[in-house]
């Protein structure tokens, strides 16, 4: 019996190793712009100084003092298409432009597409407070949906370890962990309207409103204000305050402020002050 669960076991592991990655090819596109990247990193700033203007000094000083950028916003998406497997595909055509550094497939598996370090195309044209490029400082996460679904407790379980790790990792503040329609509120709505932001919130991912029974808004509350001041762009309003009713009160739809979602804003402000 022994020797048969042994036999068995060697099989699988052999399989597994031999078995093709489908994505062989673009990795070794991956490992090529890595490696060219890493030899710009390597080059001496005194090499790529030209400019005849300037004048040289005749020795390069180099600081001691210097470490990797580190992120430090993560964007959560959806990704709007039908299956992982179609999204890996879309992210491994170079002809797309467009990437992540994660994607979360509906039963939970994680895929680590690109190194934390470097700069994904995920955010677009995007906007967050006074952020304008948002690709630079953040880390992309794609789940697995196509827009209009549930978001699986697989995926929400996996979603929840790896910001745990990130958080802790690179010190991302509460406030910085957002989704795609925050930053870019004229042109995406991910993730959906019914991703559960309020229970990222209450594990430090995300700031959420206070109760607001028996509140006030006083008079002079300026909403507009307090919208930038949450980090949306107003320069539509109409699309921030969507953006804003998506997150925060779970709803998908147009139109001015309600006096209770006023007040969730006022509450929601304070945090941010």
């Amino acid at each position: 019996m022994k020797n048969t669960f042994l036999f068995i076991a060697s099989c699988t592991m052999l399989f597994f190793a031999c078995a093709k990655n489908p994505y062989s090819a673009t990795n070794k596109v991956y490992r090529k712009k890595a490696s060219e990247y890493a030899k710009n990193i390597r080059s001496q700033p005194k090499d790529s100084v030209v400019a005849d203007s300037l004048k040289l000094p005749p020795y390069w000083a180099g600081t001691t003092n210097f470490g990797m950028r580190k992120p430090n916003m993560v964007i959560i998406h959806h990704t709007a298409q039908n299956s992982c497997e179609q999204t890996l595909q879309t992210f491994t055509l170079e002809r797309t432009q467009v990437s992540a550094h994660y994607v979360i497939c509906k039963d939970g598996t994680l895929h680590h597409m690109l190194n934390d370090y470097l700069r994904a195309w995920h955010a677009g044209s995007a906007k967050w407070g006074s952020n304008t490029d948002v690709n630079s400082s953040s880390i992309g996460i794609e789940i697995d949906n196509n827009g209009i679904d549930t978001f699986s407790a697989a995926q929400l379980n996996t979603l929840m370890g790896l910001l745990a790790t990130l958080k802790k990792t690179y010190g991302i503040p509460a406030m910085n962990f957002i989704g795609h329609g925050d930053i870019a509120p004229t042109r995406k709505n991910d993730p959906n309207v019914t991703f559960p932001w309020k229970k990222l919130a209450d594990k430090g991912f995300g700031l959420w409103y206070s109760d607001t029974t028996g509140m006030v808004v006083p008079p002079d509350f300026n909403s507009v204000y307090a919208l930038r001041v949450v980090g949306y762009d107003v320069s539509k309003l109409p699309s921030a305050i969507q953006s804003f009713r998506r997150h925060f009160i779970g709803e998908e739809k147009a139109g001015e402020l309600s006096e209770a979602e006023r007040k969730v804003l006022y509450s929601l402000v304070q945090k941010y002050l």
